[in-house]
This record gives C-alpha cells, structure tokens and sequence, in this order.
C-alpha cells in the first residue's frame, strides 16, 4: 500500500455566491408549464393514434402556448427567484 501520512490531504471547496433558491422549482409558472405541455402532447398523441391531423396540431398548440405561457409567469415573478437579487424576502424594494 502507498504511504499517504506526508501527503497533503486536504481540498479547497468553491460554493456558489449565495445559496441556490429551495423550493427546487415547485412554483406556479413551473407547474403551469409541465401540466399544459403535458395536455398538449398527450393530445397530440392521440391525433397520431387515431389518424386526426386538426387533434394532432391543436395538441402541438397547446404544448407551444402551455411553453409561452409558463415565460410570461416566469417573468411576472411566479418563477424561480433570481439568485443575483439581494432582496431575501421576495418584496419589491
């Protein structure tokens, strides 16, 4: 075995800035966005199965506007918090 009693051990950890938001993406715009794209495509879907091309492209409809809509949320403020923003309590200052 390798005699590792001179050896320097130790190792330099580098974190982030500040800490990352908790809520590990559980917001309104989040849950918007998988639930109408999650529609969208199983209707798709179905328009595949059952030979229905208007099914087919209302379903990719609705997956793009469940997408545009979750940015809008996003940008309202129903997303994840900006990480950068030194206001800790989520007001407008």
């Amino acid at each position: 075995m390798a005699d590792l009693s001179n050896k320097d051990l130790s190792e330099t950890a580098y974190l982030p800035p500040s800490a990352p938001p908790a809520n590990h993406g559980h917001t309104t715009a989040a849950w918007v966005t998988t639930i109408t794209v999650l529609v969208g495509v199983v209707a798709a879907a179905f328009g595949v199965l059952t030979a229905t091309v208007w099914l087919f492209w209302v379903g990719i409809g609705v997956a793009l506007a469940g997408v545009v809509a979750g940015k809008v949320l996003a940008i309202l403020g129903f997303g994840q918090p900006d990480p950068n923003d030194t206001n800790v309590s989520g007001e407008n200052a």
